[in-house]
């Protein structure tokens, strides 16, 4: 099949949710994306869209995540490009110490990832599924791993290590970090808007959605970053608790007999945003209800709290601060929680323009402000394609790049 010919499918899986998009190859021209959201739920979202077409949205119910990985095939299917698609990217949440870098899912490398599979009950187990759909209807296209960790791969030591004995970090359970994607793509735009001067200075990335981190980036690489050995880590999330006291699992084992796995899904699905309030993990309504809701208040109170409070870590991580980027969907489009994450932030030289907070411009630092802040929107789909592409450029021996900005 001839190049002009030929797409690329990304697909992005996550707790809830499968993002997709279709691409020309290797141009990465955007074909069609889509999305399968609220799997689990009564009121679960499909929606497909071409490129320069109106989105076609539909609510059903998903109940599980087999069901939905269907919903996506069925999709699909019926697109006229299916029978083109000659590679397919798969975010993987991370490989362990091991698997870093971008790789073909020979049967080895799945072996290892069905191994590892139990370390993220939450992610795994729906894009390994993923993978045997697309292998199943496209056995001819090449399958390719992108790890959501690799881009933390630089992080020292120490800040990768996990304080417990020695033969956890010698048998590679250590602090991995993740939205790495999200970082890679972030610093991408950030070298073109900025400069690279700007983009290779001390730069903080505040990937805040529902499930949020903080990364501290110097020289273009990652230095620490604030989720650890698995996504549950860092700050409080939609529905993640974030780092909790290890004593608090001592507690619920010791007084309600709770199992791990009971314990898992308390920390990972009924905590956080959604613990807190008792109600919603969403943050634009509990931004809504906080005047008459105190808990819904106490839930955005302490998001932005601990939001503020590792933007200063990574600071001190990093020895001062340059960037400040906010992305993801409470970065993009909660002006009232960048406000009051950057509130107490002077004493690092952050300075928003009030006005251009409220509007949600690109760049809404004051003019005074010694720190650059920016809103930048992540696209995590091209940036699996693009590193799918540099990947088979590389193993076919080809050159040439695409622009982010055709997307």
């Amino acid at each position: 099949m001839s190049k002009s010919t030929s797409t690329m499918l990304a697909i992005n899986a996550g707790s809830t949710s499968i993002k997709f998009a279709l691409y020309r190859y290797p141009e990465l021209e955007l074909l069609s994306n889509g999305e399968v959201s609220g799997i689990g739920g009564a009121a679960s979202t499909f929606m497909t869209q071409d490129a320069l077409a109106h989105p076609v949205v539909r609510q059903f119910a998903i109940p599980e995540q087999v069901t939905a990985v269907q919903v996506m095939v069925d999709c699909l299917l019926a697109h006229a490009a299916f029978d083109s698609i000659v590679c397919v990217v798969h975010r993987i949440v991370h490989g362990g110490a091991a698997l870093r870098s971008t790789c073909e899912l020979t049967d080895a490398v799945l072996m290892a990832l069905y191994q590892d599979r139990a370390a993220d009950p939450e992610h795994m187990p729906q894009e390994l599924r993923l993978v045997e759909a697309a292998r199943r209807h496209l056995p001819l296209a090449r399958q390719i791993a992108c790890f959501d960790s690799s881009f933390h791969a630089t992080m020292p030591a120490v800040a990768s290590m996990l304080p417990v004995p020695r033969r956890y970090f010698d048998a590679g359970i250590m602090r991995l970090g993740y939205h790495g994607i999200s970082c890679e793509f972030l610093m991408r735009q950030l070298r073109t808007l900025e400069g690279p001067a700007v983009a290779d200075g001390k730069v903080i990335l505040a990937h805040l959605g529902g499930g949020a981190s903080v990364t501290a980036v110097e020289h273009g690489r990652s230095v620490d970053t604030t989720m650890g050995l698995t996504p549950s880590g860092g700050i409080v999330m939609s529905t993640r608790s974030g780092d909790i006291d290890p004593g608090f699992a001592w507690h619920c084992a010791r007084t309600e007999h709770m199992s791990a796995a009971a314990l898992n899904h308390m920390l990972s699905q009924e905590s956080g945003l959604r613990g807190i309030s008792g109600s919603t993990g969403d943050m634009a309504e509990l931004v809504a209800r906080e005047t008459s809701d105190s808990c819904a208040a106490q839930a955005v109170a302490l998001f932005c709290y601990q939001a503020r409070k590792a933007i200063g870590a990574m600071a001190a991580a990093l020895g001062g601060l340059d960037v400040l980027v906010f992305a993801g969907g409470i970065g993009e489009h909660g002006a009232a929680v960048r406000a009051r994450i950057c509130a107490r932030l002077a004493h690092l030289g952050v300075r928003l323009d009030e006005q251009k907070n409220r509007g949600g411009e690109a760049l809404i630092s004051a003019p005074d402000s010694r720190v650059v802040v920016r809103i930048i929107a992540t696209d995590e789909q091209w940036m699996l394609a693009e590193n799918a592409r540099v990947f088979l450029a590389a193993d076919e021996g080809l050159v040439g790049g695409a622009n982010p900005e055709s997307n």
